[in-house]
């Protein structure tokens, strides 16, 4: 856990190893594929606790044996197991000031800082061994299991009755289970909670950067506690077990105010939950901070600028749509102007903003709605998404009489979005005439810029990335917008990957950006949109207007060292 460089330094400053020998054994630890830490450990060259003191000694920060330290139940819960686990710190002693801690990773401040403000003391530093952390750990183990074993005694009951349900789903053994889920949850920036329940279990997993991963298992009795509370939490129906329910609850606190959005599922273990986390203010991003190049950027400054027209946003559900919606309406409000919004769901509460959420049981429809706003002397529109015919027309319409209109559309691409138009039957001098832009996006995972690396593209990869589209043309495209040097080929060109470290959980990456194509309909293209032109046209005709693909632009990004081919590929060809 230590890294390289400082643990070379720790060992030449005490003297434990001297450096030709240090350096054999950085090269069988490299042969190995070993951690030198790990490796020295393993063959016994030094043990873990002299390491960890001298360590100790180096950055001048206390060294704890938490062997020899009786830990309070209340003290250690103050980090719950998960997050304890991931980031190997430990709380185990407070006064009223200070709250001490034992980590095996003192560069964590994001998590120092969450902790100080969740508890209001002072966080007191110590260095401990990785073998401290894994015994501390099983004390949540026992823990648990007495809570598990509560929750098991308070499960004789009648589960069809909504009043046993309600005080199930309010004992303290339940109620620490679900908020260490959803405190985790919020600590490791999710997006979304699954808990699906099997034969014999219960399986918690994470969407964290677009990726699902499996956090926890819970034993089966635990099932039926958690979907009370939760259901109580979203003000849902107790004894409904066979039909589908939606809620919403929030929790705020000093440090955070999150909306949680509740679907409860049934399935033939049970009911499944999954709970999407939406921060309850939407972030002030900038264009620039989307991931916009230059190009593309200078071409959106310009649209939103527009006094009225039309401005779509396309991609798959889970792309960040809402997000660059979001971002565009936050640099259009000003007290100048009216704004309103039809959403399903309202996922950010925007100041200054007239947003209303769609109610189809009730009538209340993305049309309907849409017709009601245009009775209330808007200056800009935001329609969540153009679902049917009807929304297109009457979006349409509204962007011709002196609107701007920024939507959603479901398609893969930007130039795919036309044809879908056309056959929404909206007649496509009405398309030429009021479209503005189309923003074609993805996420992708960024780098983790703890332990970035550079490296080559070896000729496997090289044969598979051809396999899947033409390089030669990507090259000669890129080399023309200036991005790889004439004569630069791509087998000679530096890409970069994240090799893990405690910073990403192992993986590599850290945190997301997009990855963008913005197809301007200037004369040429409406010309083409007017004569019913194939997508295959419009697409030749935009990338001669100089637009650059999805694909494109994540190359871009992959050689700048933000993101990898791999991820690049995973959104573009699934």
């Amino acid at each position: 856990m230590i890294n390289q460089k400082d643990l070379e330094e720790i060992l030449k400053v005490n003297k434990i190893i001297d450096p030709k020998q240090l350096k054999d054994f950085s090269d069988k630890a490299r042969a190995d594929s070993k951690k030198l830490e790990d490796f020295l450990i393993d063959q016994k060259i030094i043990s873990s606790d002299l390491l960890y003191e001298k360590a100790s000694e180096y950055y001048k920060i206390p060294f704890i044996n938490l062997k020899n330290q009786a830990i309070r139940k209340d003290i250690l819960y103050l980090i719950p197991e998960i997050t304890a686990r991931a980031h190997q710190t430990i709380a185990f002693d407070k006064n009223e000031k200070e709250l001490s801690i034992a980590t095996l990773d003192i560069s964590n401040l994001e998590l120092f800082d969450f902790l100080a403000k969740k508890t209001q003391l002072e966080i007191k530093l110590n260095i401990t061994t990785p073998d401290n952390i894994k015994e501390a750990l099983k004390l949540y183990h026992k823990g648990l299991n007495a809570e598990i074993k509560e929750i098991e005694d308070s499960q004789q009951v009648d589960s069809d009755k909504p009043e046993n349900l309600k005080n199930l789903a309010q004992d303290l053994p339940v109620v620490r289970v679900v908020d260490t889920l959803l405190e985790y949850a919020i600590l490791e920036k999710a997006s979304d909670i699954h808990i699906e329940p099997a034969d014999a279990e219960v399986g918690v997993r994470y969407r964290v950067d677009g990726i699902l991963k499996k956090v926890m298992t819970l034993p089966k009795v635990t099932h039926a506690g958690v979907v009370a509370r939760i259901k109580i939490l979203s003000n849902l129906k107790l004894d409904e077990h066979r039909l589908p329910q939606d809620g919403r609850f929030k929790i705020k606190t000093d440090d955070y105010q999150v909306s949680f959005r509740v679907s409860i599922m049934p399935t033939f273990d049970g009911e499944k939950i999954v709970l999407r986390l939406l921060p309850d203010q939407a972030q002030q991003l900038t264009l620039e901070q989307l991931g916009l190049q230059p190009g593309p950027y200078e071409i959106v400054k310009r649209n939103i600028a527009k006094p009225h027209g039309m401005i779509l946003v396309t991609g798959p559900t889970g792309s960040g749509k809402t997000t660059t919606l979001y971002t565009i309406l936050n640099i259009l409000n000003n007290p100048g102007v009216n704004i309103s919004t039809i959403e399903d769901p309202i996922e950010y509460r925007m100041p200054g903003i007239n947003q209303s959420q769609v109610q189809p049981k009730i009538g209340f429809t993305f049309a309907n709605g849409l017709r009601s706003f245009l009775r209330q002397d808007p200056d800009i529109v935001m329609v969540g998404e153009i679902r049917d015919t009807e929304t297109a027309e009457i979006s349409i319409n509204a962007a011709m009489t002196g609107h701007l209109v920024l939507s959603t559309l479901h398609t893969n691409d930007a130039v795919t979005t036309i044809p879908r138009f056309i056959d929404m039957q909206v007649p496509t001098f009405l398309i030429a005439s009021t479209l503005n832009l189309i923003i074609a996006q993805r996420l992708v995972r960024k780098i983790c810029k703890n332990c970035i690396e550079s490296y080559n593209l070896d000729k496997k990869t090289i044969d598979e990335l051809s396999k899947q589209f033409d390089l030669d043309k990507l090259q000669s495209t890129l080399t023309k917008q200036g991005y790889l040097v004439n004569g630069q080929d791509i087998k000679s060109i530096l890409f970069f990957r994240g090799k893990g470290c405690q910073q990403c959980n192992n993986n590599g990456y850290k945190g997301r950006i997009g990855i963008y194509e913005t197809l301007e309909v200037d004369e040429k293209m409406s010309e083409l949109i007017l004569r019913k032109a194939s997508r295959e046209e419009l697409e030749k005709a935009a990338i001669e207007n100089g637009m650059t693909t999805i694909l494109q632009d994540g190359f871009i990004k992959a050689k700048a060292g933000t993101t990898t081919i791999e991820e690049v590929l995973r959104v573009t060809q699934e």
